[in-house]
């Protein structure tokens, strides 16, 4: 016959704001006790939760979108099983005995779940430590995944306005902060909700708390209720990742003084915001605040907007945004920032003409630091320099044997594709496998309008090293498909070995450079020339023909621009 078990929304422990994220069943679904059944968001989190026995959905009451709130009726389970009241899905506030894994991973972000996931896939017991109360670390949750939302978001709000001149008119922005927010919130929620099933797929045991190490084979767990364990373990991998820099005379208390995390919560739209600092972090935010209605100022301490790209692919950005935005201040620091009634009081030192200035809101931007300094990892004998760096070797081992380091904590660049390989790495040789990392072809972009990317030698590395080298540039203004997008500021450059003709570096600056230079990372990786480049047949017109083009340029048969 069988029973109806009534799912509900648990204990929300005081959050009034809380809606449907996902729904995982359908009715006449068969789950079993454990499977998610509903995905509720808040503020805070995204809570999962499952179902507390075998059974078949009968009625779903509920729907995605929906606000919610604690003991409201979700769904209608059919089963035969004795269900008691204290198997009711909850927020779990578990407590931890004492533990022995095989292997302990500290931190949850692309370097710290790839590391557990794939050692579980080799069979090894994983048990992943994370302070926070949702997997992904800061490229998930304040990072990578929040702020690409938000740059569409504003690609969107720009094209139209650059369309205006092409006879498409738009009404005026309209700018909801909160359904923008919630919105973001939902692309975030919905990646937490998936670490969060793969986790347990794999039978990863995850427990929210600060790790710090005991001795080289033991490490302690406080949770968010200040309960304190021990883990032994055979290996651990560091993935403790990294935090935004703060200047300590500077305000911070202050909420007009933010760094990334805070401003990709969208609050408010300051008429006057002033980025301290211009690396890809700060002008990713800069791009936003601005088409979001600011008047931006950047200011950068070095005499040159991302400093470690080729100059010449950050010029085009240079131009187009120096037309954009109030001020770009190079070559000029920050000396004071005062926090008064009517704004932010700035004061500045460099070849400028204003030397004081006020704004609604400053966004500090100037790099972020290694947590290795918050781990104990000197109770381990594990090696850690002034920064929070910890060294490795290839195979992301540090200097104690059975302990590794990926990601942000184990040294630049801080990229979460770097982090992602690195923990596969470091499971695989845990496992007896003979992986090693490859540093030489990592990647970089910066999100901003237009984009820049760029992977293997720089032009400025290359000169550097005195390397012979020979250079391809097309510029985007030959390219059909760039003027069709009206964006022909762009260009894409390859440098190739003189003595071998084999590429070893390619930077592309434009639209979506961040989607084509995956294959230049590729020709590289392979060896390519740039006979075999040019041989290529690139689909027309489109953006990824330009690396094609380049090569031909060095080659000397391209047609689509005049080569003397």
């Amino acid at each position: 016959m069988g029973k109806l078990v009534e799912i509900r929304v648990p204990d929300l422990e005081g959050i009034d704001d809380a809606s449907i994220n996902e729904i995982f069943a359908a009715v006449g679904s068969v789950v079993e006790r454990g499977d998610n059944l509903v995905a509720i968001e808040t503020e805070k989190t995204v809570i999962e939760i499952p179902s507390p026995c075998n059974g078949i959905v009968q009625e779903i009451i509920a729907d995605v979108g929906d606000n919610i709130a604690e003991e409201q009726l979700l769904l209608k389970i059919k089963t035969d099983e004795i269900v008691e009241s204290s198997e009711q899905p909850q927020i779990e506030n578990q407590s931890h005995e004492d533990l022995v894994t095989q292997i302990v991973v500290l931190g949850s972000g692309p370097g710290g779940y790839s590391a557990a996931f794939r050692a579980a896939d080799l069979g090894k017991k994983v048990i992943l430590v994370e302070r926070d109360n949702t997997l992904g670390g800061v490229c998930l949750n304040v990072g990578c995944i929040p702020s690409k939302a938000l740059l569409h978001a504003a690609k969107i709000v720009s094209e139209a306005k650059e369309m205006q001149q092409f006879g498409l008119n738009f009404s005026s922005l309209k700018l909801d902060n909160g359904a923008l927010r919630t919105w973001k919130n939902k692309v975030v929620g919905k990646l937490t909700v998936g670490l969060n099933s793969l986790a347990k797929k794999r039978n990863v045991k995850v427990i929210q708390g600060y790790g710090k190490f005991v001795s080289s084979n033991q490490i302690t767990v406080t949770t968010p209720s200040n309960t304190t364990f021990c883990i032994d373990f055979e290996h651990a991998i560091i993935a403790a990742g990294s935090e935004p820099v703060t200047i300590p005379d500077f305000p911070n208390k202050d909420s007009r003084v933010q760094t990334s995390t805070e401003a990709l919560e969208i609050t408010n739209i300051p008429n006057r915001l002033l980025v301290v600092g211009g690396g890809i972090i700060g002008l990713e935010m800069a791009t936003v605040y601005h088409a979001f209605g600011s008047k931006v100022t950047i200011v950068e301490f070095e005499d040159s907007l991302i400093p470690g790209a080729d100059q010449d692919l950050v010029k085009p950005l240079h131009e187009r945004i120096a037309k954009l935005y109030e001020n770009i201040y190079l070559s000029t620091k920050v000396t004071s920032i005062e926090s008064t009634l009517n704004g932010m009081y700035v004061k500045f030192d460099g070849d400028i003409p204003k030397k004081k200035d006020l704004y609604d809101q400053v966004l500090i931007a100037v790099g972020r630091k290694p947590n290795g300094k918050l781990i104990n990892a000197d109770k381990a004998g594990i090696a850690v320099n002034e920064q929070g760096f910890i060294s490795t070797n290839k195979q992301m081992r540090t200097n104690v044997s059975n302990i590794f380091a990926v990601g942000d904590i184990a040294g630049q660049p801080m990229l979460a594709h770097k982090a992602t390989h690195e923990g596969k790495v470091a499971a695989e040789v845990i496992a007896g496998m003979n992986s090693y990392f490859n540093s030489e072809l990592i990647p970089s972009v910066a999100y901003t309008d237009p984009e820049i990317a760029w992977v293997g030698l720089t032009e400025q590395r290359a000169k550097e090293l005195n390397i012979n080298y020979d250079k391809g540039i097309f510029p985007w203004a030959a390219s059909g498909r760039a003027l069709s997008i009206e964006r022909k500021e762009g260009f894409t450059k390859t440098l190739y070995d003189s003595e071998t003709k084999k590429i070893i570096g390619v930077g592309i600056v434009g639209t979506n450079a961040g989607e084509l230079i995956s294959e230049a990372a590729l020709a590289i990786q392979m060896g390519c020339t740039y006979k075999e480049i040019g041989a290529l047949i690139h689909p027309h017109p489109t953006l990824s023909e330009t690396i094609g083009l380049s090569a031909e340029v060095v080659d000397k048969t391209v047609v689509d621009i005049y080569v003397k």
